[in-house]
This record gives C-alpha cells, structure tokens and sequence, in this order.
C-alpha cells in the first residue's frame, strides 16, 4: 500500500517500513516473538554440543596396567597404553553425521532469530526498547519504565505492550 513520501520517521507505524519514497505494509507475526529466546538458548546449547563433539573426536584415553614378562624371570612391569574412546572408534561416520545435524540445528534457530530482528524493525522505536528490555533482558515492568523515562509508569508500559500485542 503506497502512501506519499515520509520526512524522518513521520508517519510509519505498525508493520510499515520505509522504502524510497513510498511506505509499505509489512505482515506482522507477533508469535515469533515468544520463539526468539528459545531459539537464542537453542543457539547457545548446540555450539556447546558442537564443541563437545569436537573435543569427543580428539580425546585419546591413557592408563597405565601392570604386567609381568612372559619368559622367565618374570619381572612385574607397568605398561602404558593409549587410544580413542571406544564410540568414536567402532561407529567413525556416527560423530559427523550427529555434528551435521546440530548445525542444520543451529541454522534454523538463527534463521528465527534473523525474524525477529527483521520484524523489531518495523515496529516503533519506543516498542522495540520496551520489548527489547522487557522480553529479551527480563526486566520488571518498573524497570523498563525508569529506563524509558518521561514520566513512564510501570503500568502505562504494561498496558502499551499489551494493547500493541493485540493488534492485528
């Protein structure tokens, strides 16, 4: 929906973003909304288990067993051995096709987390700092009204967030 041209942020709201010249609608999927600090936590736990499967595949065990000679004067002895874990040993492609799997992971949470920032783009800038601090950094409501300022109260923040989720 072209509207005429906007000066310095006047005129857009909700789901608009500005183009040259024009302002255009764009849908807003709130509900992604509530995925965004999953799919960062996501993110996080798959490069730990990507980590520890690295480490997994380069971790050579060492013990040491004692012994005697086989032949006569069978002197007791201590040998060392080393060598990989058993798992990484018997089943070798197992490990890469686990570590393929986590990073298709981590790509579909990044690709989430990409949404969500795309869409806190569209939204006012007064919006996305009181969900940046209210959803992302967990404040309390009172919290994120001291950070807004101007005379913001803990209820006046509340009530702009839920009236703004209720839109369609």
């Amino acid at each position: 929906m072209a509207r005429g041209p906007t000066r310095a942020g006047y005129g857009t709201g909700v789901g608009h973003v500005r183009t040259w010249m024009r302002e255009e609608v764009m849908p807003v999927d709130k509900n992604i909304l509530s995925q965004y600090i999953d799919a960062c936590e996501l993110i996080k736990e798959t490069e730990e288990d990507i980590r520890r499967i690295k480490r997994q595949r380069k971790t050579i065990l060492q013990d040491r067993v004692h012994g005697s000679m086989k032949e006569f004067p069978y002197t007791a002895q201590s040998f060392k051995i080393q060598g990989m874990a058993y798992s990484v040993v018997s089943e070798p492609g197992e490990l890469e096709v686990y570590e393929r799997l986590l990073e298709v992971r981590k790509a579909d949470a990044e690709r989430i987390k990409v949404q969500v920032e795309t869409w806190m783009n569209t939204i006012p800038q007064r919006m996305q700092r009181i969900i940046r601090y209210a959803i992302f950094q967990k404040m309390s409501w009172g919290e994120v009204a001291i950070k807004l300022g101007r005379k913001a109260t803990a209820d006046s923040v509340r009530m702009e967030f839920q009236r703004f989720m209720e839109e369609k």
